[in-house]
């Protein structure tokens, strides 16, 4: 005769939030997107994966770009490995006229619930030779990722040469549902982090 547990099979996390803003000094009129990388344990459950703001100028007194662009998702999980990560693009005009990418960043989604705040350094991939470099400006054309995911994973992104281009702001709040019945504690809730990962 087996007993039945009470040991949920599954844990959950909610992550609610929006993305803030932006810090792009040189460049105006920008919108973001934004999805998740997640490991194969991992599901959405509710909310959504991805999306995409609202193109957005510069606020004359701070020079800050305003999205206040809302996050909603739940997830559920049977294990921790692949904890999500948010990625973001920021794309915004260049001299002709063409959406460009401006951005491309990550961040683990906070562990601990309660409220968070991250800053995302943004970073743009280089071309690599001169001709590229002028062939690409002559045809209005930078280097893009095929797929932005690639920013969350390690593999194939240490021969990209990179250049910083400027910040996302994301705020968080992060619930967490059974972690400590299936053994794993995230410590205390009270914990507020503004530094980024």
């Amino acid at each position: 005769v087996t007993m039945a547990t009470n040991n949920p099979s599954v844990f959950l996390l909610t992550v609610n939030g929006q993305i803030e803003g932006a810090n792009f000094p040189e460049h105006d009129n920008l919108y973001c997107k934004y999805c998740y990388v997640y490991g194969h344990d991992w599901a959405p459950t509710t909310g959504l994966e991805e999306g995409i703001t609202q193109i957005t100028c510069k606020n004359s007194q701070t020079q800050r770009l305003v999205w206040n662009f809302p996050l909603e998702t739940t997830f559920k999980s049977t294990n921790p490995f692949g904890w999500p990560q948010l990625v973001v693009s920021v794309y915004g005009p260049d001299v002709f006229g063409n959406d460009v990418v401006r951005g491309y960043g990550a961040t683990h989604i906070p562990f601990t619930p309660g409220q968070h705040k991250r800053s995302i350094p943004m970073f743009v991939p280089e071309p690599t030779w001169r001709l590229q470099k002028f062939t690409g400006w002559l045809l209005g054309r930078r280097p893009e990722y095929t797929d932005p995911k690639v920013v969350a994973q390690g593999e194939g992104r240490e021969v990209t040469r990179v250049c910083s281009q400027g910040s996302v702001t994301v705020s968080f709040h992060i619930m967490s549902k059974d972690m400590k019945k299936m053994g794993y504690d995230v410590g205390p809730s009270h914990v507020h982090s503004a530094t980024p990962d």
